[in-house]
């Protein structure tokens, strides 16, 4: 594993699958008068990851509140969805809701420097306190389809344990049997208890060869724990790391991971 403040050089198009994992935070840090709004910074942060697939969760479409408080500042808050906003040139973008609020709604993203395929989203809300989903995307790589699923858990472990169950039985019903899946996003998981359980579903984190697994992204400032993950079936990671420094840090409360994967 490497913790570095820039994300190492990659090159499109060679064997390796290039994926960042990253919550958002809605684009905005601090409360009241420090309240900020970071989206245009993300922008040339997600730029700077250079990966063919960046799945962001805490993405927003519309908030109307904060596009009226930040049309005062200088750079304002974008004419677009957040996701549009954020995807470098030539990348091609799924985003679906997972949760409505009363001024606006956020979900889950994937930006897609491959061809992708039908868009798909599933409700896995596991109370009426959280709203939380899937969104399926199959991205065409190497000649095959890669089933793309990026994922937000809930708070409570119950919760979590329980959406594991049904992310299993969505990729049994959704994706074909022996199709290479990835599974990226923030899972909330502080006592590190779901790999057991993802692994008896056929996922296995990514983590490097001979190397540690466990790298922590939150929070950003001082991270300590390692909420952040990609689990994989018929993929192997070849690297992984988390891009450290200011900058990243003041853009949102989780860093990004960032991993390398290739067809087993």
């Amino acid at each position: 594993m490497r913790s570095t403040a820039r994300p190492t050089p990659h090159t499109a198009g060679d064997d390796v699958l290039r994926v960042a994992t990253y919550n958002i935070h809605k684009g905005v840090r601090g409360l009241g008068l420090a309240k900020r709004l970071e989206i245009h910074n993300l922008q040339m942060g997600v730029q700077a990851l250079d990966a063919d697939l960046v799945c962001l969760q805490e993405v927003r479409l519309f908030h109307h509140r904060e596009a009226a408080y930040f049309d005062r500042t200088w750079f304002g808050w974008p004419d677009k969805g957040q996701a549009e906003f954020l995807a470098p040139d030539g990348y091609e973008v799924a985003y679906r809701t997972n949760a409505t609020t009363k001024y606006g709604e956020h979900g889950n993203a994937l930006l897609s420097r491959w061809p992708i395929g039908d868009i798909g989203h599933h409700d896995v809300s596991d109370h009426a306190f959280e709203q939380r989903g899937l969104l399926h995307v199959p991205v065409r790589w190497q000649g095959v389809d890669v089933h793309v699923v990026v994922a937000h858990f809930g708070l409570i472990h119950a919760s979590r344990m329980r959406q594991v169950d049904r992310l299993a039985a969505f990729v049994g019903e959704h994706v074909p049997a022996g199709a290479p899946v990835l599974v990226a996003g923030d899972y909330n998981d502080w006592g590190e208890r779901l790999d057991p359980a993802m692994r008896g579903h056929g996922l296995r984190r990514a983590a490097p060869p001979h190397g540690r697994g466990r790298p922590a992204t939150f929070p950003s400032r001082l991270p300590v724990f390692a909420l952040d993950r990609v689990y994989t079936r018929g993929l192997r990671c070849t690297g992984l790391q988390v891009p450290r420094g200011p900058s990243w840090a003041r853009m949102s409360d989780h860093l990004p991971l960032v991993v390398e994967l290739a067809l087993e």
